[in-house]
């Protein structure tokens, strides 16, 4: 089951939360396109912009918008004269007054959509598709992941019959809810045609309780260290092994 189904579905309400937070009632389906569109023409404008999620939260007459971002200096522009064109680009898409927050990732090697887009800018820049997956392997590791593993396929160098190959290192739990994984599917537009992208990245495990709305990077403080892992099978072990 963990295989098959989106790993960030399967733990919302567990140590995720929803990118949309809002009450729908009657319009619900009007509500539910406007920010399918909202989250297009953002993506589309801001593809330059390394942009991890997008979060919209809802009240009667106003929109807040929270970017999360690797490179939040392209979206505020000088001066933050980005911003305002942006508020009124999209205050043509919804008839409501928009707030525009940006929220900085601090380590986009952990996030798996820069990651991913990364990826697939590489191999729409002709580097072989194995290097732009090791490169983002090796840093992802060194920037303290437990584990990441990363599918490419379509019809890789050229060849006539599409295959897909997979890169992994460390560990992706994905059946175990409390792993906080983050997953993302792209795909890089090249000259035979759509390669796709999987990104899992195991970033630890979340331990306590932690507010799910605004659905930023948990810190470490939530995770046990390496350390107390070890100290618990070493208990165990020395009470007769696993019964």
């Amino acid at each position: 089951m963990g295989q098959k189904v989106n790993p960030i579905s399967n733990r919302l309400g567990i140590i995720r939360g929803w990118e949309s937070n809002w009450y729908g009632g009657s319009n619900y389906g009007d509500t539910l396109l406007e920010d399918s569109k909202l989250r297009r023409y953002l993506n589309a404008r801001l593809a330059k912009a390394s942009v991890s999620r997008i979060i919209i939260e809802r009240t009667l007459k106003l929109i807040t918008i929270t970017i999360c971002t690797s490179r939040p200096g392209i979206i505020i522009g000088k001066g933050g004269q980005e911003v305002d064109k942006l508020k009124e680009e999209l205050h043509k898409i919804t008839d409501k007054d928009v707030q525009i927050n940006i929220f900085e990732v601090k380590r986009p090697d952990l996030d798996a959509n820069i990651v991913g887009q990364s990826i697939a800018r590489q191999i729409e820049g002709k580097i072989a598709y194995r290097r732009a997956a090791k490169m983002a392997i090796q840093n992802a590791m060194r920037m303290g992941a437990e584990g990441i593993k990363v599918q490419v396929s379509g019809r890789l160098n050229g060849a006539e019959m599409a295959r897909k190959e997979m890169f992994k290192e460390g560990r992706t739990p994905l059946h175990t809810f409390r792993a906080d994984i983050d997953y993302c599917q792209t795909t890089a537009l090249t000259k035979v045609g759509l390669i796709g992208i999987k990104v899992w990245i195991c970033r630890g495990e979340v331990y306590g309780k932690k507010d799910l709305a605004p659905n930023f990077t948990p810190e470490r403080d939530f995770r046990r260290q390496d350390g107390e892992r070890r100290d618990r099978r070493r208990d165990r072990r020395s009470r007769g092994g696993n019964r």
